[in-house]
Formats: structure tokens, sequence, C-alpha cells
């Protein structure tokens, strides 16, 4: 099975410095195949013969926390899952433009609280047009205000157990 495996709160601002390359290795060490990276962010594709992926994300967590000593929450999800959502093009609909951002946020366990979509803050800046399979889809729009609070918003909706990608990423990440 190809997985993709998105790490938070790793290379930002200087801290919880994870090369990709030792990333890559320690992988390779825990049974994982044909391990690539995108971007600097702990963004990866990997093969593994492991079905279950909530025990391998936690093994993962484990040993990535170990490795490069400090917490390293991971949340894995199916390419095929990630290529049938990129499939249905979910942001089809919106009225792009140039300040306009779209982006996935990756739950790490199914939200306790129903979220009523689309959801909308008071300025419209910021956007949820769906929740699918602990996938948040929104669009941020840089217009509307200068200083967003869309992971404010994420965070006391649905807790700290998410990472979110901008949705290039996300579509780069099916291709690899």
């Amino acid at each position: 099975m190809t997985a993709l495996g998105f790490l938070r709160g790793i290379n930002v601002g200087g801290h919880h410095k994870v090369p990709m390359a030792e990333l890559r290795d320690k992988l390779n060490e825990l049974g994982c195949e044909d391990v690539r990276t995108l971007l600097n962010s702990g963004n990866i594709v990997f093969e593994t013969k492991r079905s279950d992926l909530q025990d391998l994300e936690n093994k993962l967590e484990d040993f990535l926390s170990k490795s490069f000593g400090f917490p390293i929450p991971v949340i894995l999800r199916t390419q095929q899952e990630i290529a049938e959502l990129v499939e249905q093009n979910p942001f089809k609909h919106i009225n792009m433009h140039t300040d306009h951002r779209l982006y996935a946020s990756l739950l790490k366990e199914t939200p306790q609280a129903e979220l009523e979509v689309p959801y909308a803050t008071e300025d419209k800046a910021y956007q949820i047009i769906a929740v699918k399979n602990n996938i948040i889809l929104s669009v941020l729009d840089l217009s509307k205000a200068k200083t967003p609070k869309a992971m404010d918003v994420l965070e006391k909706r649905f807790g700290k157990n998410l990472t979110t990608r901008n949705w290039n990423t996300i579509q780069k990440l099916v291709a690899l």
C-alpha cells in the first residue's frame, strides 16, 4: 500500500528541525520502502506492507520522537483516499483570484463536535467549505483580512490534533 504521511510542527521558524534525508532514513529503518519527501515541512510518501495505519502512525510518532528528541505528531492516509479527494475537486466551485489560498487540514481523530458547513468567519476571510473523511477543506481570502486567524478557528473547533497543507501540496503528493 502507498501511504501519505503528514508531520506536524517540524521545520517551522527554525524550530524542531528534521532534515528530510534523515527522515527518509528513519522511515527506512522502520521498514517503510521507496520513501519520498516533498518540501521541507514533513510531507512523505512511502510503501508499506502494514494495513493498520493507526498502529503505524503510533509507531512512527514514537520512533521519530525518540530519534529527533521532541514530539512529532504524524497523520497517515492512504494515497488512494487522498487521490479520490483530489479527483472529486472539492474546490471547483471557488471563484479563484490571487488572494485566495486553498487548504486541506487533516484531523488525527474524528471531531467530537459537528460543524455546519459551509462555515465562514464574520469577516468572510476564512471559510470551511467541507469536512470529508476527517479532512477539513477551507479557503482563505487575504483580500478581506490582513491577519486571518484560520488556525485559531480550526484549533478552537477541532483541537490541535490536526495539520494543514496547501491544496497544491496535496495534489503534488498524490502525483509522487
